[in-house]
């Protein structure tokens, strides 16, 4: 029961949301619009989405290297679209991460090190999220001159900061605990934190890749508005996209369902864009995303056979967590 309650309550949140909109728009509008899509656009959107998992090993890959641990490039990727994979089709916020972390396991890195590199993963690509928004403030305050809580996002930039700069402490922790496989764990994590935050060729790597990878999902999302006919422009997808994508950052739904078409429809109104369009923008957006993480499921049918042998157990893990 508490392994599925929180599975609950996200569909809860997701259907309850998305329930809520439904009775807001004009369903016969968003269907005569979602009918009357360009095809070859929603396949321009496909197209950068692909581009998306591309990037996203990329910068995963970084973070190995940077936490000297390192797995060839194909095999970052094909682990990397397994995640995404599991990402969309489990209700936990974090079923992505975990099959990433067993795979690389599986494939030679140590469990310290795969736990490490998926979290400050998932930091960077958050800290390059809430970096583009600040940069991006001054355009969407242009559009948006009235914009509630536009000091919420510089604030959430120094929030950012600082939570790395306590990960990177956690191992000055008092002796007395170290005995706490926890606070090792911790000990290692703020080790590692400090290897990739603290040295400029990785820290800005990654982020730079991080940052590339917002504005490409940007992209997407203008493809799709420019297939739907929709009065919106690339600089307009740029400034709204990306706190839409920091908002579905928030686990409490499912894969960002309902979250991303509540946010979406609250940004793109704005600017002056319907409810009815704005919805189907979303939906057509989680669509896309949903298409190009099914081949990540092949990826899993293809991989665990090499990776995962029928005799291999969980013991060699247990084993590494009690040391």
């Amino acid at each position: 029961m508490k392994r599925w309650m929180p599975w609950v309550a996200k569909g809860v949140v997701s259907c309850g949301l998305i329930g809520w909109l439904l009775s807001k728009v004009d369903l016969a509008a968003a269907w005569q619009q979602a009918k009357g899509v360009d095809a070859w656009m929603m396949v321009a959107a496909l197209a950068l989405s692909l581009v998306q998992v591309k990037l996203g090993a990329v910068r995963w890959g970084m973070v190995m290297h940077a936490l000297s641990g390192r797995l060839s490039s194909g095999k970052t990727l094909a682990v990397y679209y397994i995640g995404v994979f599991f990402a969309q089709v489990l209700p936990g916020a974090v079923g992505g991460d975990a099959m990433r972390i067993w795979f690389t396991c599986r494939s030679g890195l140590s469990l310290i090190s795969s736990i490490n590199s998926v979290m400050l993963e998932r930091a960077v690509t958050v800290l390059g999220l809430v970096v583009l928004v600040v940069l991006a403030q001054p355009l969407l305050l242009e559009r948006v001159p009235d914009l509630p809580g536009a000091s919420v996002f510089p604030i959430l930039l120094a929030v950012c900061i600082a939570g790395i700069l306590v990960l990177s402490r956690l191992d000055r922790l008092p002796e007395s605990l170290r005995r706490w496989r926890v606070v090792r764990g911790l000990g290692h994590l703020a080790s590692d934190t400090r290897e990739l935050f603290f040295h400029p060729g990785w820290s800005l790597g990654t982020l730079a890749v991080a940052i590339v990878g917002h504005i490409n999902l940007s992209l997407a999302v203008y493809m799709l508005a420019r297939g739907l006919k929709l009065p919106i422009d690339a600089l307009d997808c740029l400034v709204l996209v990306p706190p839409v994508i920091l908002i579905m950052t928030l686990p409490i739904s499912i894969a960002g369902w309902g979250l991303r078409e509540t946010a979406m429809v609250t940004a793109f109104g704005f600017i002056g864009v319907a409810p009815a369009s704005a919805l189907v923008l979303s939906v057509m957006f989680g669509i896309v995303s949903l298409v190009t993480a099914l081949p990540g499921g092949l990826v899993f049918l293809m991989f665990r056979d090499e990776t995962l042998p029928r005799a291999v157990t969980a013991e060699p893990l247990n084993e590494e967590m009690r040391a």
